[in-house]
């Protein structure tokens, strides 16, 4: 069994990489790897509760993260990246690990592999 860090920076919308980022979460979950997706910048926004996307063509981030969590993907969010996003901790998915730069360096060492998007 592998396992994979999966970094994701950019935000929900407007570019393929949180929709790719999770899709390899979710397929490295499948093939039995073990998983850390890691949000920070802009990504700490796939973690969002209450995302309205009614008035857009885009998928749920919000659905798809929940999905990662509950499949066994470690789903850690930083908290400076938080902070610099003017996002408030209560308005984090439920399940997400709130961690800082020291504890991320920590799981990307621990980590065969790394993906960033």
């Amino acid at each position: 069994m592998g396992s994979i860090s999966i970094i994701l920076r950019r935000p929900p919308y407007g570019t393929v990489d949180a929709p790719e980022a999770i899709r390899h979460a979710l397929g490295g979950i499948i093939e039995d790897m073990s998983v850390s997706l890691i949000l920070v910048d802009g990504g700490v926004n796939v973690a969002r509760k209450g995302q309205d996307i009614s008035n857009t063509e885009y998928s749920s981030m919000e659905a798809a993260i929940k999905d990662c969590i509950d499949m066994g993907v470690e789903v850690y969010v930083d908290k400076a990246s938080i902070k610099g996003e003017h996002l408030e901790v209560e308005k984090l998915i439920d399940g997400v690990v709130i961690t800082d730069e020291l504890e991320i360096a920590e799981i990307i060492k621990k980590t065969d592999t790394t993906m960033i998007f």
